[in-house]
């Protein structure tokens, strides 16, 4: 068959494990295959091109898409249909993990649709699939006639017991202090994506170099792939601008675009750039009737150089700020009296509004994917509407941007949460961003710190981020850092690089550029500049609110947890449930069980009632021994032998009518009622039940 006389098998070491890729045997209409294998993990890429781009598009319409097969781990999918649906938020950050790093190394001007499609077929759970997608996406695209500067090679790093390790197991991550996923060329690095436990500079440094002369292997394997299969690139004729037409532009609107750019007020600025970017299309609408879109092109390209040239040679930012100058910050707290936790973060013309909701550990988003997690207490979710940008566009769904955000947010507290042994509560933080003029996701962790601080979560410490921008001259290396980057800087630089962190050390970062990477001293610097800025932005968020909250929200739950032996849970529950409802019923409370025998117990306002709960709960866990005194509750009677009381739901004994007083008693009910409450010892426990002392009896 002519498929299989076509495949190639290459093969690598990928640190310290077997990298397989098969070209050539699979999926062979696409422009790029491959099959990558490393150990029992497999993962398909392919990727397709349209003949021809797309009419009226001023992006590069690249997608990328990342499926989870529920097969991969032995499992049925959930849900009525039982196939696949929807993208989880996991294989969408994933997604997006693919696509930052092949991004930037298309050409400029290419306008035909690309899809990339990775799809998880086998997982190993100690075999992470995303770095092999990304390896897959690099390979495909090398090895295709699609016109690609790669490849790039992916890896994860994490440190454990002081040492750095390639794509860590699952034990090894338990235990890791980092986790970062990172990808580049074997000349420089193209994204970073991580999450940490309070590291050091120093030690987020280490991890990004450690990894990143990994991928320089990764990066011959498939240069040697791509000399060995690789097609001939495809001579497409991309879009650009005439030089003539660039040049009469430039001519004329020049001088414009300085005088529109001349002012360090936002609004001032955009109604000039509108007025001059009027003039300029209506004065070349005759000279160039069919060609508007190229004029406004070239009115971009203009603008982007003067703001580039007045930072990188004057120093002089759009909103007048210095390279290394935050924007003036404000914020409160307490804002929304029924929330459990909330406050407003405010810096420069970005603003969140973040809330924080404590629920039962029941109440935790349960996941469904080709990981081990299986569920998640704390959720962040961050919120981007039309409004914040002053649009007039109607409210929809999360997309992959606001999930990205979101994840990047949480990944930044996660390590601040306290344990649910210490902090028995799901925790759900809402990001809505009500203005935004950049860095809005560093704006919803620096309002979560202090809305989870404001409900009285008692947070390890607290959190803060800054975005920094990059604008690097190609020719000469040379390159300038800015703090706190605001919307235009974002899209008219090089570089948006997010850290977040608390005052002893990072706690995530995120990476991405549109050149085609950044060199480690670039990284370096960024860095540290960002923690300057993180300390700073930490001291007024202190000021506004300098400690966790000594009490919880009065309407939030109150939460008693304790252990039982998982043995007993069923004794609790009940056949049916009807054990625990009756509990439930009784107290008011809502209780919620683990499978290691965890119990937590929930009220609002009346902590006794989830105390008498406790008390019930733990009565029936407790194996009865001899000696120990219950309150009870008779609930049966034999005239002349004795009275049965129920000391603890499902559990009875009876108490002899020889034990119900010192003196001689002639029938029971001389001493006691159905219904009566009474306090009783257990003197013997026997094969034919319990036996019990009466102590006293109990009047309400």
């Amino acid at each position: 068959m002519p498929a299989l006389e076509n495949c190639k098998v290459f093969k690598t070491d990928y640190a310290g494990r077997e990298l397989v890729v098969e070209i050539g045997k699979y999926a062979e209409q696409a422009n790029g295959a491959c099959l990558v294998r490393c150990g029992d993990t497999v993962v398909s890429v392919t990727v397709c091109m349209a003949d021809k781009p797309r009419e009226g598009m001023d992006f590069f319409p690249l997608s990328v898409d990342y499926e989870e097969k529920m097969f991969a781990v032995g499992k049925i999918p959930g849900g009525f249909k039982k196939r696949e649906g929807r993208a989880s938020d996991k294989a969408i950050l994933i997604a997006r993990l693919i696509d930052r790093p092949i991004r930037p190394l298309f050409p400029k001007g290419i306008f035909n649709d690309v899809v990339v499609v990775a799809t998880a077929l086998s997982v190993d759970p100690d075999i992470a699939p995303e770095p092999i997608a990304m390896i897959g996406s690099s390979v495909a695209l090398s090895v295709s006639d699609i016109p690609w500067a790669g490849p790039t090679g992916s890896v994860t790093v994490g440190l454990v017991d002081g040492k750095y390790v390639i794509n860590p197991t699952v034990a090894e991550k338990e235990v890791s202090s980092i986790h970062l996923s990172l990808a580049g060329t074997k000349d420089a690095i193209l994204m970073i994506e991580a999450g940490a436990n309070e590291v050091t500079d120093a030690e987020m440094v280490g991890a990004i170099t450690f990894g990143h002369e990994e991928i320089k292997k990764v990066c011959a394997f498939i240069e040697e792939i791509q000399k060995a299969v690789g097609k001939p690139k495809k001579e497409m004729e991309l879009y650009h601008i005439p030089e003539e037409l660039d040049e009469a532009v430039k001519a004329y609107a020049y001088e414009k675009l300085v005088w529109a750019l001349d002012t360090f007020d936002r609004q001032e600025r955009e109604k000039r750039q509108a007025e001059v970017e009027a003039d300029i299309v209506a004065h070349f609408a005759e000279i160039y009737p069919d060609q508007i879109r190229e004029v406004k092109d070239s009115v971009y390209y203009i603008t982007k150089a003067i703001v580039r040239k007045k930072i990188f040679d004057d120093g002089v930012r759009p909103d007048g700020r210095k390279l290394k100058e935050v924007r003036p910050i404000w914020c409160e707290h307490g804002i929304l009296p029924r929330v459990h936790g909330s406050a407003i973060f405010t810096r420069g013309q970005t603003q969140a509004l973040t809330t924080c909701t404590l629920g039962m550990l029941g109440e935790a988003q349960r996941m469904e994917g080709l990981d081990e997690e299986t569920e998640k207490r704390y959720m962040h979710q961050y919120n981007f509407p039309g409004y914040c940008t002053g649009e007039a566009k109607a409210l929809r769904s999360a997309g992959r941007r606001e999930i990205g955000h979101g994840a990047l947010a949480e990944r930044a507290l996660v390590p601040v949460i306290p344990s649910k042994e210490d902090f028995p509560y799901a925790l759900r933080v809402v990001s809505d961003i009500l203005s935004s003029n950049g860095s809005s996701s560093m704006a919803s962790v620096c309002g979560s710190t202090m809305a989870l601080m404001d409900a009285g979560v008692p947070i390890k410490a607290p959190v803060a981020g800054c975005a920094m921008g990059l604008i690097k001259d190609p020719e000469t290396g040379k390159y300038v850092i800015m703090t706190d980057i605001q919307g235009l800087e974002d899209f008219l630089g090089d570089m948006d690089f997010k850290v977040a962190g608390t005052e002893k050390g990072i706690t995530a970062i995120q990476m991405d550029i549109k050149i085609k990477g950044i060199s480690e001293e670039i990284m370096l610097d960024a860095i540290a500049q960002a923690q300057d800025a993180r300390r700073f932005i930490l001291g007024k968020m202190l000021e506004c609110i300098p400690e966790v909250k000594p009490q919880l929200s009065d309407y939030a739950p109150k939460i008693i947890s304790f252990k039982i032996n998982p043995e007993k849970i069923g004794d609790v529950v009940g056949k049916q449930g009807k054990v625990i409802n009756k509990i439930i019923e009784q107290t008011g409370t809502k209780i919620d069980i683990e499978e290691d025998g965890t119990v937590c117990i929930a009220c609002y306002g009346d902590v006794a009632a989830a105390e008498r709960a406790k008390a019930i709960v733990q009565s029936i866990a407790h194996d009865p021994e001899v000696g120990d005194m219950f309150v009870g509750v008779v609930v049966r009677i034999l005239s002349k032998m004795g009275a049965f009381v129920e000391f603890a739901p499902g559990k009875d004994g009876m108490i002899h009518i020889s034990k119900l007083s010192p003196n001689r008693v002639n029938q029971v009910e001389d001493v006691l009622n159905i219904g009566d409450k009474v306090k009783v010892e257990i003197i013997k426990i026997g094969e034919k039940g319990i036996d019990l002392k009466l102590l006293e009896k109990i009047e309400d």
